[in-house]
């Protein structure tokens, strides 16, 4: 079988085409193998090479190489399929670039909002006499079609209503096939876009007419051309969705806790009201202790496993034991009404329930053949996870430090423990079960949303729990004497402590990030489109020494620490001491108030004259924690903040990589050391402190981002979103330009300098825009907050007269989700609770009872739900017009 791959391709002096492909005639792939192309006349490139009969399909790219050897391949693969009967291929490619509008290639578009649900097929066998003219459109709407006209009577004769019709069976491709003989060449044609029912016109392409002509006669045969895009007119498309966390939702089947089920029924509402997208918090396992602290949706044992209460019981089956049947229900009707989340209680009945199922079932379950496919498919995570979750109820606790013989990972023996022979197998099976039954449910309700034309996304955390399946099973890819968090931003003073471990990013790099693309994999079975939480850690991450509990003396990592040599030249003699923590005494009264006595010296010992410094038994924030662990009263409180604030009283921390190198420690211009410098040294201080934190490693951060970032999201088909807030390097927004992601744009939350309220108008368009998140309090809340913010909101934003209502109404609600809907954005996404807020009938009577989550408090308990139900909502008429009627009158689809 002879085929012949011609690409149009004008080189500089030096350079030449080579290609490289699926094939061994090809070079498998291998860039070094790739095999050199001849010129010809007008920059066409050619190979001729010979594949055996039984090759079925190869991929394949074209290679740049310069002068000097430096080898440039394509960003993307072609694809090209072969067939019986044909025994010569002629392909005529273009090279393929990154489209510039990459997120309409995202399955977001292509299987879900603009997905074909019936193309027009195209036969299976070629011949030698087809001519195949193939391009892509992924901006056609699923209402449209593409059709070709031009100078030949099979083209119509440029006559639009003649012109045929491509298919659009492999979409966003479009694709027709001519016959060779009907055409004469050289052919002149253009596209055209029609109405798929009426086939009304919608318009031209732009630009000049197409040409083509055929191959030499020595290299007919089935021809293929991969023609250049569609030039459409200028097209904006921008829709509307609703952001709520699973747990958060509340229906008549509900189990005190919002599942799987549920969600279904949220894509009804959602498609009701014209609304085209879904965003979830992450629903991955975090069954640490069993208590309310697993209710934390970003902190998962596994980033596999999807949550066990997030089984639907409808879905599942009902209980034959009619008693028991009935004491669930009974059970049930009391957790479902009860205001927030009882999440142990929950945890605790819906798992004896499936138990129960289980049990019941268990023979049919355990024959079923695609229950033996799941576990076969995905036993690589699924058989740690089940051991995990076996030993970690065994032995009480999710430290596997403590697990004896099982505390580090042994594949060979975790196979042998989880084999159908061991006694402890069927509690494994019914692991299994649970996974399995997650699974096909979610698959079964995203198959749901796609239907109805509604996108399903995800939330990834940046973190892991340190005590979870990954961290046991491969340790090598995390550093566990580091904690994650964040520097001090507009939710802690302090910063925040995750107390995730954080990535060695450098072994991950070694396996061409495959940890993260099998997570990133693992997602796409049930979203089209995904949030990386805090995506600035894949510039740098905040780590925290493990000796401390607030955030505030973390480091960047990575990093380019200062040597003393180095902060010399800002004009400071560096003072190791600048590095210990201590404190003035002519400040203690100031932090100690009345409790600067005598007894303070019990945690606080001399280091010259003028200084203390904290005792050994109290020289850590861990150590203090402790010290006053369950110590509730007011005396108690004051000593162990002031004790936590010199613990941080540094100005430089060395940094634990690079010996004698420092970084200054975030917000120190705020701290007593600060104030003790002299003028001339504050002034040196301020420079390099601002030369570090905003300058110096722009470039570095830049180009670790996108070593990491590139291949994950060339890797997936799925829209890729980041939350970029907080401490934003300026090279964030190049990086997430370049690659096409989303960012996340707050008004109250600008990322303009100087600006208290960002700019609506003037969002990205490649942006998700929000009134609110889980992790700020939802509009009617936070119009109560500070009375004076709302006051310059109210009359510079909303254009208000006189004094801003006390109350966020419902018409100040509606006004300012309007403005949010008319913003650039092509995703605004409201939560629910700021829905609620536009209707006087259906918002809760208590807006402070509709926050998630406290990111100051890391004991914050998520347990938030809706306060009617999903059938109300969607029986509420009144409400749901008005939503229409919004994003309809927004001009989103």
């Amino acid at each position: 079988m002879k085929i012949t791959f011609i690409i149009k391709y004008k080189t500089n002096w030096g350079q030449r085409i080579f290609i490289t492909g699926s094939c061994a005639e090809l070079g498998e792939n291998a860039v070094c193998e790739a095999k050199e192309m001849s010129y010809r006349d007008d920059g066409e490139w050619r190979l001729t090479i010979s594949l055996p009969e039984s090759t079925k399909t190869i991929d394949y790219r074209y290679i740049v190489v310069h002068e000097d050897n430096t080898r440039i391949p394509e960003d993307r693969f072609h694809h090209a399929v072969f067939g019986q009967g044909c025994d010569s291929y002629c392909l005529f490619d273009r090279w393929l670039s990154e489209p510039g509008d990459r997120t309409f290639y995202t399955s977001v578009f292509t299987k879900n909002l603009f997905a074909r649900r019936d193309p027009k097929k195209t036969k299976n066998k070629p011949n030698q006499t087809e001519f195949v003219l193939r391009l892509s459109a992924p901006k056609i709407k699923p209402e449209q079609v593409v059709a070709i006209t031009g100078n030949r009577e099979c083209l119509g004769n440029w006559n639009p209503d003649k012109a045929p019709q491509l298919s659009a069976e492999n979409f966003p491709q479009w694709e027709i096939r001519l016959n060779a003989d009907d055409i004469t060449f050289p052919m002149e044609y253009k596209f055209i876009v029609r109405e798929s029912k009426t086939g009304s016109l919608c318009y031209w392409e732009e630009g000049e007419n197409r040409f083509i002509n055929r191959p030499p006669e020595d290299e007919r045969g089935y021809t293929v051309v991969d023609d250049d895009p569609l030039r459409m007119p200028e097209f904006s498309w921008k829709a509307c969705g609703t952001v709520i966390p699973v747990f958060s939702l509340r229906s008549e089947d509900s189990f005190g806790i919002g599942d799987i089920g549920d969600i279904k029924k949220l894509i009804d509402w959602t498609k009701k009201t014209g609304q085209h997208l879904i965003q979830v918090l992450p629903m991955n396992d975090t069954t640490c202790s069993h208590t309310w602290k697993d209710s934390y949706p970003y902190s998962a044992i596994s980033i596999y496993a999807l949550h066990p209460l997030y089984i639907s019981i409808p879905m599942l089956g009902s209980l034959k034991d009619k008693k028991r049947k009935a004491f669930f229900n009974k059970i049930r009707a009391k957790l479902n009404s009860g205001e927030t989340v009882d999440y142990p209680s929950v945890e605790k009945y819906k798992t004896a329930y499936y138990r129960e199922y289980f049990r019941q079932e268990k023979e049919n379950i355990l024959n079923n053949n695609d229950f033996k496919a799941f576990i076969a498919g995905n036993k690589d995570w699924l058989i740690p996870y089940a051991a995990f979750s076996f030993l970690r109820d065994k032995n009480h606790t999710a430290d596997f430090s403590g697990w004896g013989e099982y505390a580090q990972y042994e594949h060979e023996k975790i196979e042998k423990f989880c084999h159908p022979g061991n006694e402890a197998y069927e509690e494994f099976s019914y692991l299994f079960f649970i996974q399995y039954t997650l699974h096909t449910q979610f698959e079964f309700v995203a198959r749901h949303a796609r239907e109805n034309r509604v996108v399903l996304k995800g939330d990834i955390p940046i973190g892991i729990n340190r005590q979870s399946v990954e961290a046991w099973t491969e340790p090598g890819y995390f550093n566990m004497q580091g904690q994650t968090g964040a520097p001090p931003d507009d939710f802690s003073d302090t910063g925040q402590n995750w107390s995730f471990p954080t990535y060695n990013w450098d072994v991950m790099e070694k396996d061409g990030f495959s940890w993260w693309k099998k997570r990133f994999s693992k997602l796409n079975n049930y979203f089209d489109c995904f949030r990386i939480d805090h995506i600035l850690g894949f510039f740098r991450i905040w780590e925290i020494p493990m000796e401390y509990s607030e955030g505030l003396c973390g480091h960047f990592r990575p990093a380019l620490p200062l040597p003393e040599e180095e902060i010399g030249n800002y004009g400071l003699l560096f003072d190791e001491r600048w590095t210990k923590p201590c404190i003035h005494t002519r400040f203690l009264p100031g932090i100690f108030g009345e409790n600067t006595g005598s007894d303070l010296y019990r945690y606080l010992h001399s280091i010259d004259a003028e200084h203390l410094a904290l005792n050994e038994f109290c020289s850590t924030q861990q150590k203090i924690s402790s010290l006053f662990e369950g110590c509730s009263d007011r005396k108690s409180q004051i000593i162990r903040d002031g004790l936590m604030l010199i613990a941080n009283e540094t100005l430089f921390l060395e940094d634990p990589y690079a010996a004698k190198c420092y970084h200054p420690r975030i917000s120190a211009y705020k701290s007593y050391a600060y104030r003790e410098l002299p003028d001339e040294n504050r002034h040196a201080f301020d420079r390099l402190y601002h030369d570090f934190y905003f300058l110096r490693h722009n470039g570095f951060w830049k180009e670790t981002a996108l070593k990491r970032l590139t291949p994950l999201i060339n890797g997936t088909e799925m829209l890729v979103c980041g939350e970029d807030l907080g401490m934003i390097p300026a090279s964030v927004h190049e990086v997430m330009n370049k690659l096409q992601l989303f960012t996340l744009e707050i008004e109250r939350m600008p990322k303009a300098l100087n600006t208290e309220f960002a700019d609506l108008k003037t969002l990205p368009y490649h942006s998700v825009c929000t009134t609110s998140t889980h992790d700020i309090t939802p509009i009617r809340a936070w119009w109560k907050e500070d009375k004076e913010k709302t006051q310059r909101y109210y009359t510079n934003v909303l254009q208000g007269h006189g004094k801003a209502p006390e109350e966020c109404s419902t018409g100040i609600a509606e006004q300012m989700i309007t403005n949010h809907l008319q913003s650039p954005s092509m995703l605004t996404v409201i939560p629910l609770q700021d829905w609620f807020a536009v209707d006087e009938e259906i918002k809760r009577p208590d807006p402070d009872a509709e926050r998630i989550n406290i990111p100051a408090d890391p004991g914050n308990y998520w347990r938030y739900r809706m306060h009617i139900t999903l059938e109300t909502l969607l029986r509420a008429n009144d409400f749901n017009r008005k939503i229409r009627n919004l994003i309809t009158g927004s001009k989103r689809y």
